[in-house]
């Protein structure tokens, strides 16, 4: 038993209910179907002249025909009716036995829409309640730090210290906007892209380079390979990737690959990887708490990097893949490595390594 939302209906011009109901239309038939027989078996055994119990016997069937029609035409429309009864009352009941296939295909559709509709408001009611935890966490650690700041006779030194604080919580800040702004984007149907050919390898190069520092902090091998050009929004897919390199640099252990091939843009990392499907974590909004590349996220915030990307792959005209494969892509294409911080001694990188690849497939790419 379901209990539904309250819709308003537009109520009808005065006079045109009663003309456009299907039971007036059906009773209509069943009394033309039943009514006009009769009248053309008493017209043509009829006398000369009318006789008035002619005319009156022709009144009765006629009343009798518009009467049968109005009790079969409730009797065929009364699974519709009641349907129609239980959706304004706001409780869809079970499946009732006289029920015809159109009624309880009717009725199986309305039940979909309504988990549809549930799961989408169960959702984003847990997404904005993250979404403010999410936002006032660093508000309040700035406010503390900015008080810090105004009021302690603090060092010059520390200082620094908290002025830097606050400007890596407003970093987080603006990045959660962002992050907010693409996903309420990106989840409109009609996205737009603006297209141009692209070299790809400079794109993924531009995504390395300002993700290099980040990597050199870990100590992870972030390299580029492969060469293409690409019918894309450069910006656009520049914030895909992104997405999916700046999550394989944190969850990484040695090594994070940006490929241009001839199917796309790929990154690979040897992290441990998605922990669910992709297309159940790539949804803007999660009821429930998810594992993404072994990092445990809190409700409502799991997946909307992923999210975007894939919406942004599907702007493009292509899909975004997940698999895990055994070594990298070994394409004989020329790669460049950014500077990572040197390994620890008993730390190096394998051979032969299973790595995560999260690719974002295009129509075509052009050596």
């Amino acid at each position: 038993m379901s209990r539904l939302p309250t819709v308003a209906r537009p109520a009808p011009q005065a006079g045109a209910e009663r003309l456009i109901t299907l039971r007036t239309q059906f009773t209509l038939v069943i009394f033309l179907l039943a009514f006009l027989p009769n009248l053309v078996l008493t017209l043509s055994a009829r006398t000369a002249t009318a006789s008035p119990a002619l005319l009156l016997w022709m009144l009765l069937v006629a009343a009798l025909c518009g009467v049968l029609g109005y009790l079969l035409s409730g009797a065929l429309l009364r699974p519709l009716s009641r349907l129609e009864h239980e959706l304004e009352s706001g409780r869809l009941r079970e499946v009732h036995d006289d029920d015809p296939a159109e009624i309880r295909a009717l009725r199986l559709a309305f039940t979909q829409l309504l988990e549809r509709l549930r799961t989408e408001q169960t959702r984003r009611n847990a997404f904005m309640a993250t979404l403010v935890h999410d936002l006032k966490t660093p508000l309040i650690a700035t406010n503390h730090l900015t008080q810090a700041l105004v009021n302690l006779p603090l060092p010059e030194q520390e200082r620094r210290d908290v002025g830097q604080q606050i400007a890596s919580e407003t970093g987080r800040l603006l990045a959660l906007v962002q992050q907010m702004a693409d996903a309420h984007r990106f989840e409109r149907e009609d996205v737009r892209v603006q297209l141009a050919p692209t070299d790809l390898r400079a794109l993924l190069l531009g995504v390395a380079t300002r993700l290099a520092p980040q990597a050199a902090a870990r100590g992870i091998a972030l390299s580029v390979h492969g060469a293409g050009l690409g019918n894309v929004d450069s910006a656009v897919m520049e914030r895909a990737v992104t997405n999916l390199a700046d999550n394989a640099v944190r969850f990484a252990r040695n090594v994070v690959e940006l490929h241009v091939t001839p199917q796309g843009l790929s990154v690979l990392d040897d992290g441990p990887g998605l922990q669910a499907e992709l297309s159940d974590l790539a949804q803007p909004f999660n009821a429930q708490p998810t594992t993404i590349a072994g990092q445990q996220y809190t409700v409502g915030t799991a997946g909307l990097g992923l999210f975007i990307t894939r919406r942004i792959a599907e702007a493009h005209g292509g899909e975004l893949r997940y698999e895990r494969r055994d070594g990298s892509l070994g394409l004989d294409s020329p790669s460049v490595t950014l500077p990572a911080s040197p390994l620890p001694p008993d730390q190096s990188i394998p051979a032969a390594r299973a790595l995560t690849a999260l690719s974002i497939v295009l129509p075509e790419v052009l050596p």
